[in-house]
């Protein structure tokens, strides 16, 4: 069996390689060709934190595997970062284990590159100002995901504290330092996003961080960072006039608070979510039809995503000779 770790991964799944990745897997799973159930989620409430079990299987893309991943808000006081992960992949034609990886990496890497996707299909091709809401590590990858697929000349961050901006800032230079110098920040979020072509949101926050009113036409956004009901980081007005493409059907009306609240009060009915990216990605569903279109990408995350990037990894250390081989017994 093989062990790869973080710099492992990110040698070994350039971003590019991963929005690539996305869109196939997401194609694959909207077409009913994938197995991957809803996460179960354990919420660990004395310690402020979730536990989530997510495994896939994608036929097509020979991948099958399991995804552990905490979600602890309170970790950043002990000196811990708040996602931690780990992702073991199974080989499909025997169901032995063929490697363990790094989950926590893997977590952003993906998650960014399905917005990177996201982005590619529904985002104006000359969009150049993009605003992120988010200082954690899934912000850094959204940056590095939609710089990768359009031109994008100006990153305008929102940050709440200058601890958070300094972690930011040390995380972006270590792994992307090409961008270091397009990103500004401001402690403004409607300024930010009212600049801006495309709009990442990455947070667990339980109420919209920015103003349906701060949107302009034509915008795109992506939001993947509230997944249960009582999180919503997108406001209202937004979700119900403008398109919007989810990750899974299934899985974001039984998740999103982003969706369910607008829904709960009234303002649209599930038929509003009825496109997914996969379908998009495939050419079964248009994607962007008008210039002034404002466009909203909704994730929760699915398996898929993970399982595909592993076997990628895997597949490459084996002919590369990266990793370190072991054995249970």
């Amino acid at each position: 069996m093989l062990l790869l770790t973080r710099a492992d991964l990110r040698r070994l799944v350039p971003m590019a390689d991963a929005v690539e990745l996305m869109k196939e897997a997401f194609a694959e799973l909207s077409a009913g060709r994938t197995v991957s159930p809803l996460r179960i989620v354990i919420p660990i409430e004395e310690h402020a934190g979730d536990a989530l079990f997510m495994p896939a299987h994608v036929p097509a893309m020979d991948a099958l595997g399991l995804k552990i991943v905490s979600v602890f808000k309170n970790n950043p006081s002990r000196g811990l970062p708040v996602i931690n992960a780990l992702v073991a992949a199974i080989d499909p034609e025997t169901g032995v284990p063929m490697a363990v990886m790094d989950g926590t990496y893997m977590t952003a890497l993906r998650t960014g590159a399905v917005s990177g996707a996201a982005t590619d299909l529904l985002a104006r091709p000359e969009s150049r100002v993009l605003a992120n809401i988010g200082a954690g590590a899934q912000g850094v990858t959204q940056i590095a995901a939609v710089c990768a697929v359009r031109p994008i000349e100006r990153v305008i961050q929102f940050y709440r504290t200058e601890d958070k901006r300094a972690r930011f800032a040390e995380a972006l230079a270590r792994d992307w330092p090409d961008l270091v110098d397009r990103v500004e920040y401001t402690m403004d979020a409607d300024a930010a996003v009212s600049e801006a072509d495309v709009v990442c949101a990455s947070t667990s926050a339980r109420s919209p961080v920015f103003s349906a009113s701060a949107v302009r036409p034509g915008t795109h956004v992506n939001a993947v960072g509230a997944y249960t009901h009582d999180m919503q980081e997108l406001p209202p007005d937004l979700i119900v006039n403008a398109t919007v493409v989810v990750d899974a059907i299934e899985a974001v009306l039984a998740e999103a608070g982003d969706l369910v609240k607008p829904m709960n009060d009234g303002l649209c009915g599930p038929e509003h979510f009825s496109r997914e990216l996969g379908d998009v990605a495939a050419g079964r569903a248009p994607g962007r039809v008008s210039a002034g279109e404002l466009t909203v990408f909704k994730s929760v995350g699915n398996a898929v995503q993970d399982v595909v990037v592993a076997r990628r990894a895997y597949d490459r250390a084996r002919a590369e000779g990266v990793g370190v081989d072991f054995q249970f017994d």
